[in-house]
């Protein structure tokens, strides 16, 4: 559900309205864009951020996008994000194929982690 106080996120979904249906959660002061249950983005103080990897990294940086960062006890966290070039703010074309790579990023690190198991050890 979108606030109705965030023309920014309003906005956001609708350029990615495209790549089917993306929801928000809030989170930490900001929201988390998810597809199929994924988080493949974030909104932090009115700038999105996709998700990246070793695989797609290169060309947000090719592209002269930022990594997300934050301080938590005194030193600056990097994360797996990197702010969505300008022009697929723009174009929802551009957004529909950013948006791919990070989704891509996104099910490659779920992939990635070790499943838990329900069952304890004995």
């Amino acid at each position: 559900m979108v606030s109705p106080h965030n023309e920014f996120l309003a906005y956001v979904l609708e350029t990615m309205s495209h790549i089917g249906i993306v929801t928000s959660r809030r989170m930490f002061g900001g929201y988390g864009l998810y597809r199929e249950g994924v988080m493949f983005a974030l909104i932090a103080e009115d700038t999105l951020y996709l998700k990246t990897d070793a695989d797609s990294v290169m060309r947000f940086e090719q592209a002269g996008s930022l990594p997300f960062t934050y301080e938590s006890a005194g030193r600056k966290v990097q994360l797996s994000y990197w702010s969505a070039p300008a022009d697929c703010l723009e174009s929802p074309a551009e957004m529909c194929d950013w948006c791919q790579l990070a989704y891509a990023a996104a099910l490659r690190a779920q992939a990635a982690k070790p499943a838990t198991s329900t069952r304890k050890k004995k």
